[in-house]
Parts: C-alpha cells; sequence; structure tokens
C-alpha cells in the first residue's frame, strides 16, 4: 500500500494542477486512486492448507483409498469406475480422505464428480491421473470436460500429484495447427439417438475439429470454499484449470504446464465467479497464463510465475454484441518471461459492459511482447469484424511498478474505442527497455495519468479530451449467454 506521506505529496502536487475545468477530473483522479490501492490481497494462511494427516490418530479423518475399489494403477487399465465408486463413499461420509496413492498412475475417462459433499472432505493427490491419449477412447456424453467437480462446498483438494491431460494428438488436429480441420463450436445436440449415430460415424474428425472447442481438463463448477494446493496440472486438451460460476476458491502453490505451440491451453481460466485467489503458482502454456472473462470479480493474484504463454488477459468480452463485466482485479508482485503479452485487456467492438477497477503492480518483465496492452478492437473470429460504435467500457486501471524488458517497439498500447473511451488509466512507476532499441506509447481514445518514472514516456495518455468519462460504479445483474461465459477463442 501507498505511504501515506507520498500520498499526501502526490495530492499537493495534483491539486497545484487543479485549476478551472480541471479540478474536478483531479478530485476524481485521486478518489480512483485510492479506490485502486485499497483493493489489497492479505497474505494467504498456509495453516488453511495444513491439515492434520489423516495418518495420525488424532485426525479424525476416515480413509478411502482408490485402490480399495479396484483400480489398477498401471497407467493403462481404464479406472473411471473405480474413481466414481471411491467418491461416491468419500463425498458421502464426513471427514473423509479421498487418496490417490503416490507413485501409481490412473487411466480416468471424461467424468463428473458431483457435490454436495459431507463436511470437510480433503482429496489428497499423490500419484498421477492421466487421461486417455486417443481422442477416439474418449467418453461421447461429455464433450467438452475431462475432471469436472461440482457442487462443493468447503472441499481440499491437495497434494504433490499430477493431473495429466495426455493433450498432444489433440493439440495435433486443433484448426492452428491442421488447416485442413475446420474451427468451430462445439455442438450442442439435443437429440441423444441422433447425437450417438453421428459419434459413431465420424467420432474422431467430430473430436479432433469441433467436439475439441474449448474443451476443460480440470474444473471446478458451481462450488464455494473449494482450496486447491500443490498439485500440477499439465498437457491439457485446453484448458487447464477452470474456476467457473463459483465463489471464494483458493489456489495456492499449483504448477500449470503445457507447450508453448500447443493451442488453447489456458493455464487458469476464471468465468462468472468471484473471490479467487491464486498465490504461489507458476504457469506456462501455450495460450494465457491467467484468463479472466464475463461476470468475475474479486480476482486476486500474488506471487505469480507466468512464462511461456500469453500473459495475463482479462478478455475477451463482448463478442457477438454479448455483455462482459469484469470487476477488481489486482495482481501483486509476478514475473512475466518471454511471453507474447504482459498484460492485455481485449474486447470486440459492439459488446456492452464495463472492465472496471484493475491493479497491475510490482513485476518484472523480461523479453515480453506487448507488455501493457488494452485493445478494444480485438478480432479473432473466421471473418472479419464490422466497425460498430458500442464497446466494453473499460476504466480504473492501474499499471503500477513495472520493470522489465520487451520486444515490442510499441511497449505501451491503448487502442481504445473512440465512442467508448478507456477512461482513468494510472501509471506509476512504469519502466520498460527496449531490447532492440526504441520503445514508445500509443494511445487511441485513452485518459488517464501517470507519476513517478514512465519509460516510454506516455504523454499521449494525458491529451486526451473529457468525453465519455462518467465514473459511475457500474453494478447490478447481468445476463450471461453461453458465449459470454466462455470469453474464449475457439479452436
Amino acid at each position: 500500500m501507498m505511504d501515506k506521506l507520498f500520498i499526501l505529496s502526490l495530492i499537493g502536487l495534483l491539486t497545484l494542477t487543479a485549476y478551472g475545468g480541471a479540478r474536478k477530473m483531479v478530485y476524481t483522479d485521486l478518489d480512483i486512486l485510492k479506490k485502486l490501492e485499497n483493493f489489497d490481497i492479505l497474505e494467504e494462511d498456509e495453516k488453511l492448507f495444513d491439515l492434520p494427516s489423516f495418518a495420525s490418530r488424532g485426525s479424525g479423518k476416515n480413509l478411502v483409498n482408490v485402490d480399495t475399489f479396484g483400480a489398477a494403477g498401471d497407467g493403462v487399465y481404464d479406472d473411471t469406475q473405480a474413481f466414481m465408486s471411491a467418491w461416491k463413499q468419500a463425498c458421502g461420509t464426513p471427514k473423509f480422505v479421498l487418496l490417490v496413492p503416490q507413485g501409481r498412475s490412473y487411466v480416468v475417462n471424461a467424468t463428473k464428480l458431483n457435490g454436495p459433499c459431507e463436511r470437510k472432505l480433503i482429496t489428497q493427490i499423490d500419484g498421477t491421473i492421466v487421461a486417455p491419449d486417443e481422442p477416439s477412447n474418449w467418453d461421447p456424453k461429455f464433450q467438452r470436460i475431462w475432471l469436472e467437480f461440482s457442487k462443493l462446498k468447503g472441499v481440499v483438494f491437495q497434494g504433490n500429484g499430477v493431473i495429466d491431460g495426455s493433450g498432444s494428438k489433440w493439440w495435433a488436429a486443433s484448426c492452428k495447427k491442421n488447416k485442413s480441420n475446420p474451427c468451430k463450436s462445439a455442438p450442442t445436440v439435443r437429440n441423444h439417438g441422433l447425437f450417438y449415430l453421428l459419434m459413431a460415424s465420424c467420432l474422431v474428425f467430430c473430436f479432433t475439429s469441433s467436439f475439441l472447442s474449448s474443451l476443460k481438463a480440470f474444473t471446478i463448477e458451481s462450488s464455494s470454499g473449494v482450496k486447491v494446493k500443490g498439485l500440477t496440472i499439465q498437457n491439457s486438451q485446453q484448458m487447464n484449470f477452470i474456476i467457473a460460476r463459483s465463489t471464494s476458491v483458493q489456489v495456492y502453490k499449483v504448477m500449470v504446464s503445457s507447450p508453448g505451440d500447443s493451442p488453447n491451453t489456458d493455464g487458469i481460466h476464471i468465468t462468472i465467479s468471484t473471490n479467487v485467489v491464486l498465490q504461489d503458482c507458476k504457469i506456462g502454456t501455450g495460450d494465457d497464463c491467467v484468463s479472466i472473462v464475463n461476470a468475475s470479480s474479486n480476482i486476486k493474484m500474488k506471487r505469480i510465475y507466468c512464462g511461456l504463454g500469453h500473459g495475463i488477459i482479462i478478455g475477451s468480452l463482448g463478442n457477438h454484441n454479448s455483455t462482459g463485466i469484469v470487476t477488481k482485479v489486482v495482481l501483486d508482485t509476478a514475473f512475466l518471461k518471454e511471453t507474447t503479452n504482459g498484460f492485455r485487456i481485449k474486447t470486440y467492438q459492439g459488446g456492452s459492459g464495463y472492465v472496471q477497477g484493475v491493479r497491475f503492480s510490482n513485476v518484472v518483465m523480461q523479453d515480453v511482447s506487448n507488455p501493457i496492452l488494452i485493445d478494444q478492437f480485438y478480432c479473432d473470429n473466421p471473418t472479419s469484424c464490422q466497425n460498430q460504435t458500442s464497446a466494453v467500457k473499460i476504466s480504473q486501471i492501474m499499471y503500477r511498478n513495472i520493470t522489465g524488458t520487451t520486444k515490442s517497439e510499441k511497449t505501451i498500447k491503448f487502442a481504445c474505442s473512440n465512442t467508448v473511451p478507456c477512461s482513468h488509466i494510472v501509471l506509476n512507476n512504469v519502466n520498460l527497455e527496449g531490447k532492440d532499441g526504441q520503445v514508445e506509447a500509443y494511445c487511441n481514445s485513452a485518459e488517464g495519468f501517470g507519476y513517478g518514472v514512465i519509460h516510454p514516456s506516455a504523454d499521449c495518455l494525458y491529451s486526451q479530451d473529457d468525453k465519455g468519462l462518467d465514473q459511475r460504479d457500474e453494478s447490478g445483474p447481468v445476463l450471461v449467454t453461453e458465449e459470454a461465459e466462455t470469453g474464449h477463442d475457439e479452436l
């Protein structure tokens, strides 16, 4: 948090410049500064995860080992049914521990493990859970998921184990790698007889082209009070770790890994969720390290390592004229290495809603392309996007103590809508050096201010007019469509 003396000095400096029509803006800026500065991350209490050993007499825990239910753990035999049976018993009994033993590899097909469960369930993953490596072996009942845990309250997932999506054959079939395959969204078939007939006739093609759209590996869905610690999630078919329709989820010391050329393998994807904490996580993927999309708020990240990947991303939002809302996002302390973006906010033309109250602070970047980027003209559709006047409003965004090197000449880029400009963009002690020469800032319809060291100079940010500077705290219910929920570019 800012030192109080520094805040007073800043107030004095801004007050000296507050004459005539500028006075109202200065006071508004100060209010926004206080709001952004006061949105802090409390240090995570590790004791939340240091639960009594289930082997100790005083723990009061009962053990459910997946091996007891017939799991082979040999990396060959399908152990899906054993996992489902073990989950059913552990979930239905208070103070149970579901154990996936170390030193063993369990093949588990696509499945949903649902709650609600009895209180204080712990899932202790010390071994490896691995997906079938052949798309043709995928369970056709589940088009978009591998392991989904839903309707949980207060459940803990922890251990030193690995969740491995075996994604290599899926990536090879992606339209981003194999141009002969069409890029389509996954179909929703209401006629189940027709569905299975289609699956029988074109199983591999369906899965490798359209059915793989936004396939999710490890998903926490419609849950609250869930904690995840210590796990490694790797080689997902697409998105690695998804938090959806959930609240009060804490993720601690999780490592997410996929090759740099694996398509659409977001590390941690957050959608329609509130009060999410990511801390001490190491992420390297072929897509966004962290992606935050519609109807998400109070997202706090601390000590995040990102590289390779596409950086820390809000969006995309507003595709097909949908409404997108993301508020109160803070990142404190991160290292980004050789990513294609640093911090990127991306929205389509024609959308509505807002991104408001975001702070990125205490970050070191090494050879990062596009370190600071706001793009209200984002387009990743198969056909070109038409120019439209409506847009997702972007305001109250702060970049503080950002240092390092970049590969991009346009180090700071605010490409904002002429009709719905970006407002109250704050830069504080931003110092980014070009690896190969000169760096510069670019602004279109962006307004804000800076203080401290700003390199490259962002004078373009200060020269915008006052249009569109409505700073009302936007809030209220929002209709979430499937399109807005995923906010992700398809294969």
